[in-house]
């Protein structure tokens, strides 16, 4: 055994961190190597053993890291500073998250006072302030809907467990873990004493993990209203794909899937992959992942890439029902440029090289700047317009929206009623969400010739955005002529005869969560029942209905 290794395992499989203790063990160690020579021969002596197993440098390297160890171990004034400081940051970033949702508590609040008969609007106060916190924060409507229910829940639901955050001695993860697993609870007074016995044990549970916090949490929940524990589904019910990773032009793609399903996809794949000649230079792993693309392309065999004339698997490729948008420069599809190239509806870039192998088989559609083209006759813009439009702008506009253009609304700045123009320097991207915020709750904006656009909030707040060009296609954000620089008030009045167009929810945001929790904690019933019935019979079956009014007493 080498002796550097062994006196690492030594160490770290030994309690004592003193050089001294540590060498005792070593020379009791070669005692007990000394006693196994049974040859009639005089034994090695224990120096000339210790000399051949543990040689000079050995014995330095064990000081040196003995050294090192009482170093790295040791508590000064210094240490303890920084450390003081690390778990201050900490408090003082609690503290600052739970601020942040009591703000956005006090705005909801305020709003809803101001007008609170909008609950079947489509755009209700719960968006109307998600938009304004979501322009605030640069972030999207989704997150900052997510931090106005967490807002909602520390102010309405869980006030004493809102102090504690408050106070820093949980974080956000924390609390969003609390809320999760109360959130099934009707009851308010049910309600009230689970945050009261939450907020008075956290700071004595020994853990924060969030596998930890969750069962605790469901401790507490399980003893007042067994019928809000959160359960979760089986995992067939979770099945997903996602795609992520983008970089460099290569993406990952995860997910759960229906076993027959997955085996079907793996033979398919296999079988694409083995449509190409045996001169394509990909390995099989490479031409199965290709074979995925073909898939989604409607494919019924796989490109090969051996580039020789008599290639036996030549042939024309189907037709694919699958467009894909790349937006890139010319001198790169001509493998002449270094500018990487933006796919649409994707976050990553795409590099040169990657392009200008995709401009061999792709359709290339030019691209022109409208320039001092005269504003368009007609409310809904031509094809070369909108192209433009959505090519220069790639996402919604609304701060921190990132909802492709193609998936947005192409939107009149000045509206085409009021005499504004169809034309490059009055138009933008606005998804359909944030589209209906500027137009009914009381926002208002100006729109540059280079595509700028200045939003100005209920509130007074301004926000401006670039097009999503600007930093990749700069060429696409030069200013447009043939429009001059004007500015459209919107409506001042929050609750304005505009509501009248409003367009309305089937169910208000209430009622959906009523409906919700009443289907889960008829589930979580229906499951005890089981149960029941199993710990009675042995037998796993259906129980008839409950009455919703029955409670099953405890087992």
């Amino acid at each position: 055994m080498n002796a550097k290794h062994l006196l690492t395992n030594n160490i770290g499989d030994s309690e004592p961190t003193q050089r001294g203790e540590l060498r005792a063990r070593i020379e009791s160690m070669f005692d007990s190597q000394l006693s196994m020579f049974d040859d009639p021969q005089p034994a090695p002596s224990k120096a000339r053993l210790t000399e051949r197993v543990v040689p000079q440098e050995a014995l330095a390297w064990l000081d040196e890291s003995l050294v090192r160890r009482e170093a790295l171990l040791s508590t000064t004034a210094e240490t303890t500073k920084w450390l003081d400081r690390v778990r201050a940051a900490a408090r003082v970033e609690n503290q600052a998250a739970a601020a942040q949702l009591v703000a956005i508590g006090e705005l909801f609040a305020q709003r809803f006072a101001d007008c609170g008969c909008d609950e079947d609007w489509a755009i209700d106060a719960m968006a109307a302030v998600a938009a304004e916190v979501g322009a605030g924060l640069r972030i999207s409507r989704g997150l900052a809907l997510s931090r106005l229910h967490y807002a909602r829940v520390m102010r309405e639901r869980l006030p004493k467990t809102g102090e504690v955050f408050g106070a820093g001695d949980i974080d956000f993860r924390a609390f969003i873990t609390i809320a999760y697993h109360t959130d099934a609870i009707e009851d308010p007074e049910i309600l009230a004493r689970v945050d009261e016995l939450i907020a008075t044990n956290i700071s004595r549970w020994p853990s924060l993990t969030r596998g930890r916090l969750a069962a605790q949490v469901d401790k507490i929940v399980a003893c007042q209203d067994r019928d809000a524990l959160r359960r979760r589904d089986q995992q067939h019910t979770d099945r997903q794909v996602w795609i992520g990773g983008d970089q460099d032009g290569i993406s990952r793609i995860e997910g759960f899937f229906l076993t027959p399903d997955a085996h079907a996809l793996d033979k398919r794949l296999s079988a694409l992959a083995g449509t190409v000649c045996a001169h394509d230079p990909r390995s099989r792993e490479q031409r199965r992942a290709d074979a995925l693309g073909a898939l989604a392309a409607g494919a019924d065999r796989l490109a090969c890439h051996c580039q020789r004339k008599d290639c036996t698997a030549a042939g024309k490729k189907p037709a694919s029902p699958v467009v894909i948008h790349v937006i890139a420069e010319q001198a790169t599809l001509q493998g002449a440029g270094t500018a990487p190239a933006c796919e649409v509806r994707a976050d990553g870039l795409i590099t040169p090289e990657l392009v200008a192998e995709l401009a061999h088989t792709a359709t290339v559609v030019p691209l022109a700047h409208p320039g001092d083209t005269a504003p368009e006759p007609h409310y809904r813009p031509s094809k070369a317009l909108a192209d433009f439009l959505k090519c220069r702008d790639l996402t919604c506009r609304w701060p921190g929206c990132e909802v492709s253009a193609w998936d947005c609304q192409l939107d009149h700045t000045i509206p085409y009623a009021q005499g504004g123009p169809t034309h490059a320097g009055n138009m933008k991207c606005y998804c359909t969400f944030h589209h209906l915020v500027k137009t009914f709750v009381g926002w208002t904006e100006q729109q540059l010739a280079d595509g700028t656009l200045i939003l100005t909030s209920p509130n007074g707040d301004t926000h401006v955005t670039t097009p999503g060009s600007a930093l990749l296609f700069p060429s696409l954000c030069r200013p447009v002529g043939g429009m001059p620089r004007l500015k459209v008030e919107g409506t001042e009045d929050y609750c304005g005869q505009r509501a009248a167009m409003m367009p309305r929810r089937r169910r208000t945001r209430a009622q959906d969560r009523a409906t919700r929790i009443k289907a889960e904690r008829k589930r979580n019933r229906e499951a005890r029942a089981k149960i029941r019935i199993f710990s009675m019979t042995g037998e796993l079956v259906q129980g008839p209905p409950l009455d919703p009014d029955d409670e099953p007493p405890p087992f």
